[in-house]
């Protein structure tokens, strides 16, 4: 079965990843090298080398969930939910605080960040769940309510941390499994109504560092000190690349200018050393990997796999819009990553184990193409027999 596994792989989408990879851990040397000297007293490859390890961990889980039948994870939907909702209730008691967020624990010199984790647990549920109840799903009450209350509570877990960035992404890609799911468009139209008035009433109740990003993002010159520091610094490293970019390592606004560039600002960095050039290659190779995970989840028959593809797609094409709208001030700065490019290992495990699932649902879709292919020649041959 291995064999046969191996056999039909996509491999165009384990070379994108790769290709992103093995890009993100040259970009993340040269955009920490000097903060890793400047703020952490430390040598110039610190960063690097720890994504390194980070790295290699998350090839082994890539390598694991490519081999794992996607459909297996159907029996472990209560100890995944139940894990991921415990994780975020714990880290409110024992998690660390980074950036004004409790958001991770800390297992010795490593840490890491349960809502990563949470999101792609979120999705095998939402997945499960769904299509166990598509004999019903357009009864409201029955087929769709229950699924929104936990989307609900974990939302409210990750939000209150406050980490509003996970936040948006799980809410904004269980609603494209929700689009996905076969629910009927009135009931869709009437929880975009409640989204929106849940939102505003979150927005009302906003603290000012909260509302300083949506300040820092639509008007930052109007405290280009504080709030504006990273929008204008990021708008001057983008300026700055041109189409071909200053050179690798030639970055300016890593010199302490741009705050940890290796992270959430990496692709201005891209931008700064790389040009246009850089920026489209990253976006390209991401909305391809996006495209061939929606086109697998399409061809998937089996409804498990298609909302799972379709989730885990969606999930890695909002995460990329998050980011890259926070850059160039389309949306509020919130802590997110950028997809298998920013330093960070929880992101890049979780990353890399989701589209180890999705090659695994692309293998079955491609092994199950050719059983049907071939029982259609023998067929067809009996007949021309006959």
């Amino acid at each position: 079965m291995i064999k046969k596994l191996f056999k039909h792989y996509d491999y165009s989408l384990i070379i994108s990843v790769l290709l992103l990879c093995g890009f993100g851990l040259v970009m993340v040397y040269s955009a920490s090298m000097v903060w890793a000297v400047m703020r952490h007293e430390t040598n110039s490859a610190f960063f690097f080398n720890r994504q390194i390890i980070w790295l290699i961990v998350s090839l082994v889980m890539f390598l694991t969930a490519m081999l794992f039948p996607y459909k297996a994870y159907r029996k472990f939907i209560v100890p995944i939910l139940g894990v991921s909702i415990f994780l975020l209730i714990l880290v409110r008691f024992v998690g660390s605080t980074t950036n004004n967020a409790r958001s991770w624990i800390e297992l010795g010199p490593f840490s890491f960040q349960p809502s990563e984790f949470v999101k792609l647990g979120l999705i095998i549920y939402l997945a499960a769940i769904y299509s166990k109840k598509q004999a019903y799903i357009s009864n409201f009450v029955r087929g769709a309510l229950p699924p929104l209350m936990v989307i609900g509570l974990i939302f409210a877990l990750v939000a209150s941390q406050p980490d509003l960035g996970t936040a948006m992404i799980i809410a904004l890609t269980s609603g494209i499994v929700i689009i996905c799911s076969g629910m009927k468009w009135k009931h869709i139209f009437g929880l975009v109504i409640i989204g929106a008035i849940l939102f505003a009433g979150a927005w009302m109740s906003l603290s000012p560092e909260q509302a300083s990003r949506f300040t820092g993002a639509y008007n930052p010159f109007s405290d280009p000190e504080d709030s504006g520091f990273h929008l204008i610094n990021s708008y001057i490293a983008i300026a700055s690349g041109g189409i071909t970019g200053q050179g690798f390592g030639q970055s300016i606004q890593k010199y302490g200018f741009l705050p940890e560039p290796h992270t959430d600002f990496i692709m201005a960095i891209i931008a700064e050393e790389l040009g246009l050039l850089g920026v489209v290659f990253v976006i390209g190779v991401l909305g391809y990997i996006v495209f061939k995970g929606f086109v697998i989840g399409i061809r998937c028959k089996d409804t498990f796999g298609s909302l799972l593809a379709i989730g885990i797609s969606g999930m890695i094409g909002v995460q990329t819009v998050v980011n890259l709208g926070a850059i160039t001030g389309w949306l509020p700065v919130t802590g997110v990553p950028l997809p298998f490019i920013s330093y960070g290992g929880s992101s890049l495990i979780l990353l890399m184990m989701s589209v180890g699932i999705l090659i695994n649902i692309s293998a079955f879709v491609n092994i199950r193409k050719e059983q049907k292919t071939s029982y259609i020649k023998k067929d067809h041959a009996v007949q021309m027999e006959l």
